[in-house]
């Protein structure tokens, strides 16, 4: 008995240790290749078909799968964690680098306070102000200019050029590792492996700097192949041309460019630069790119600015890329511009003014197209619609690209300016040569002989108190708020079904909804490409031919309310449904761009019309009426532009601009009432209420409302001393603090929004024609939808429920939290069954 125990011990070891040959071993990584997890029938077919593995037990074949998948999933998760533990000891360096670099500047700014006490203590008071003065102005120059100044270089000669490249080298890394700025971190970026980097701007420095430092897992010359092509990642960049290159004796190269800037609105110009760009190594492997203005002083080509461009200066700026143990890059970014303010007017200077502008729109952009392009590398994203990544940043460049073309209306384009009827609150540019930004795929249009050109219809207007952020969500989401389906859009049908023609408007039917398909969108989620589907529906046995759905290519940035400023932005241009990667374009679209508020007081809610009020410069009683506004009404200040391009034939020309004008003034006048309707209401009590509706029918429906709660609970909704008329009753339940809405009666809870007070289209965030594509499901969560659906037959039974306290979502995806809601059912003057009507008391936001 004892030997068979031993016997059947010793089978059990042989088949758990096997050991297979090198054949085998082969054989079994092919099929593992193929297939890590093969099935028993799998297995007994590879026995049979590989007669070196008809020893083996199918057993043990199963055993060798699966220590193998462990294996795999061992050395992937020791890969993980070694790209994590080379990313923490990169970021310690980085972080320890920069402690040191701060420490250094506590040094300074002790030794300059106890330097201008002692200078306090002992001077005479006639003395005191000047020598403090003095100091003060000395601590300055040595914080800021810790370099010594050397005469001019002659931008003339090489030898000149490498002069002035050495001095901008050396005064770029001081600022780029040292304190030759007062840097400060900025709000919201915090340091990390996975966040964006260590992100800075200045202060109490000349024009507007920023500073960010990042790892990424590229390789120094990729790096600095990605930061040279400026117009691949800077949205703002018009032009980046190469006037001449010259090889230096250290290898490195001198470039001399000419670089224009897109600006932000339609109410200043744009900026130019002469620049000398300066590449080369340090000895430690490092390459540094750093570039500055070429002044009148140092001569070189600075001649006067292009027309409609305002030349401005680049400080010394540039890029340090310092190799990582293990692979990939640290890099340093420095940005330092004078964009003169003083050009500009003075309720739009804050653009020009703004370190975290420039830290959002250049800075972090080029640190967030590197990241980008090495996770795409890497493969660790995913885009829909077969679309190369490439492809898809290029479409994304594109659109940004012609809606700026838009927006600034360049002369050498094409564009030229319209006479109006004398309103100036839109104005009307042509351009009569579209092949400039439709591209070489024009050709595509000779189904349309007598193509004119197009037109774009532009406005801007400052906002108060409206996040831009939150509007621009609002925008992308609630489409039929603004978009006004109602304009004269003959010159759509007239070009033949091109989706080239008008940017929303459509020529048969209306939109009933529209699908938004996601295309891609970058690491961050600050911005999305996506495809919209506008279906469209006939009315009448006519619209048929003409009724389908339109599709709309759109780009949305800045829409998370979280992130550090920076500006927010939807753009969107009509395609085909299946539109070629190289399609022509025309762009339209929004753009708010915040404002530093320059004090926190109180402010009220309103929109101003910016394009007739400026005036450039300190005088004018324009000027005046605007620093009257914005007194006391500085937070949330934003500029809001709109520019909306139109493709015409050249015998509507003037349909078309006539029905632009509509088109825009409308769009203009629906963004003043979402702005107004749907501003946070916890910025003070200075905000404009939302109008009152005044149909007969929402008179009708308040009565309803009160009639029904007071029949089915036994009390009233609100005081009344005496019988009020309708329009009272509609103007009390209107302003009641509960927030009161609305739904189509139905046996679930797929029910739609018909109607909201005031405090309900707060809570929701949405206004009245916007709330009618909104369903009670959508913002219930789960327990609340339970809860309803096990209520809604006492609701009708018995007239009314409390329900208990919950949390829902506002329209934009807000937490909303209330105390408890009641349901009741609203009947008509027949006694029938009209909506149900839910007041949710105590209701804020999370």
């Amino acid at each position: 008995m004892h030997r068979e125990s031993n016997s059947k011990q010793q089978q059990m070891d042989a088949s758990k240790y096997v050991r297979y040959t090198p054949e085998q071993v082969e054989a079994l990584e092919r099929v593992y290749a193929d297939c890590p997890k093969p099935s028993s029938l799998r297995r007994q077919q590879l026995i049979r078909e590989c007669p070196i593995l008809a020893n083996i037990e199918p057993k043990q074949i199963k055993v060798w799968f699966q220590n193998r998948r462990c294996r795999e999933k061992q050395r992937k998760e020791a890969s993980r964690l070694q790209t994590v533990n080379r990313k923490l000891t990169a970021m310690n360096k980085l972080l320890m680098e920069e402690n040191d670099r701060l420490q250094k500047q506590v040094s300074q700014l002790v030794y300059d306070n106890g330097y201008m006490r002692q200078q306090l203590h002992t001077a005479s008071a006639s003395t005191t102000d000047t020598s403090c003065e003095s100091a003060v102005i000395s601590g300055q120059q040595q914080q800021h200019n810790p370099t010594p100044q050397h005469p001019q270089r002659d931008a003339n000669s090489p030898a000149g050029l490498l002069a002035i490249a050495e001095e901008t080298l050396t005064e770029f890394l001081g600022k780029a590792t040292g304190t030759a700025v007062d840097w400060v971190q900025m709000i919201g970026m915090k340091p990390g492996p996975d966040s964006i980097g260590i992100v800075a701007i200045s202060r109490n420095c000349r024009g507007v700097a920023a500073r960010a430092c990042g790892l990424v897992s590229l390789e120094p010359t990729k790096v600095a192949e990605i930061l040279k092509d400026r117009l691949s990642w800077f949205r703002d960049c018009r032009c980046l041309d190469v006037a001449s290159a010259i090889p230096t004796g250290n290898g490195g190269t001198l470039e001399l460019l000419y670089m224009q800037m897109y600006a932000p609105t339609t109410l200043a110009p744009g900026r130019d630069f002469w620049l000398l760009r300066y590449t080369t190594s340090l000895e430690d492997g490092s390459l540094v790119i750093c570039e500055r203005s070429l002044t009148s002083k140092m001569g070189g080509p600075t001649g006067p600015p292009a027309t409609c461009f305002v030349r401005a200066e680049m400080l010394p700026s540039g890029y340090f890329i310092r190799p990582c143990e293990g692979g990939g890059s640290i890099i340093h970014i420095v940005d330092h511009i004078d964009l003169d303010a003083g050009s500009v007017p003075e309720v739009l200077r804050p653009l020009y003014e703004s370190s975290k502008i420039l830290a959002q729109k250049m800075t972090m952009a080029a640190l967030r197209q590197i990241r980008q392009i090495a996770q795409e590398t890497n493969g660790e994203i995913q885009y829909s619609g077969g679309r190369q990544p490439a492809v898809l940043r290029a479409l994304s460049q594109r659109l940004c690209r012609g809606f700026n073309d838009a927006v600034n209306g360049f002369v050498d384009d094409g564009w030229s300016i319209m006479g109006t009827d004398g309103a100036e609150d839109v104005t009307i540019a042509i351009n009569s040569s579209p092949s400039k930004f439709l591209g070489s795929q024009y050709n595509n249009l000779s189904m349309l002989p007598s193509f004119g050109g197009v037109l774009c219809a532009r406005a801007s207007m400052l906002l108060q108190n409206i996040p831009p952020a939150l509007l621009v969500r609002f925008l992308r989401e609630h489409r039929s708020e603004w978009a006004d389906y109602s304009v004269d859009v003959y010159s759509s049908a007239s070009l033949k079904g091109s989706p080239y023609a008008v940017p929303c408007a459509k020529p048969g039917g209306f939109p009933s909804s529209q699908v938004i398909l996601p295309l891609a969108q970058t690491i961050e989620h600050e911005e999305f490409l996506e495809v919209v589907r506008l279906e469209g529906h006939a009315f009448s046995p006519e619209e048929i031919a003409l009724s389908r759905d339109m599709y709309l290519l759109q780009l949305c940035n800045g829409i998370d309310e979280t992130a550090s400023g920076g500006c927010a932005q939807l753009v969107f241009a009509p395609i085909d449904e299946s539109f070629g990667d190289d399609a022509p374009l025309l762009p339209s679209g929004f753009r708010i761009v915040p404002l530093e508020p320059k004090s926190d007081g109180p402010s009220a809610n309103r929109t101003l019309d910016l394009a007739s009020a400026l005036e450039i410069g300190h005088s004018g009683s324009s000027g005046m009426q605007i620093r009257e506004a914005d007194a006391g009404n500085q937070n949330f200040r934003s500029v809001l532009t709109i520019a909306f391009q139109f493709a015409f034939e050249d015998h509507y020309r003037d349909g078309v601009t006539a029905m632009a004008l509509q088109y825009v003034r409308s769009i203009v006048s629906s963004v003043q009432r979402v702005a107004v309707a749907i501003a946070p209401t916890l910025l003070g009590s200075h905000i404009l209420p939302k109008s009152l509706p005044s149909s007969p029918e929402a008179v009708t429906l308040a009565r309803w409302i009160c009639r029904s709660y007071r029949v089915h609970t036994g009390q009233e909704l609100f005081p009344a001393d005496s019988p009020m008329a309708d329009d009272a009753v509609l103007k009390q339940l209107w302003h009641h603090t509960d927030a009161i809405m609305c739904c189509s009666v139905k046996t679930n809870a797929s029910t739609v929004f018909t109607f909201a007070n005031q405090a309900g289209l707060d809570m929701l965030e949405t206004t009245l024609v916007a709330l009618q594509d909104i369903m009670l499901e959508k913002i219930l969560d789960e327990a609340g939808r339970k809860i309803l659906l096990t209520e809604f037959a006492k609701i009708m039974n018995q007239g009314f429920a409390y329900l208990p306290a919950g949390v829902c979502a506002s329209s934009m995806d807000r937490p909303v939290s209330y105390d408890q809601v009641i349901a009741w059912k609203v009947v008509d003057d027949d006694d029938s069954n009209h909506c149900l009507a839910f007041m949710f008391m105590n209701w804020s936001f999370v």
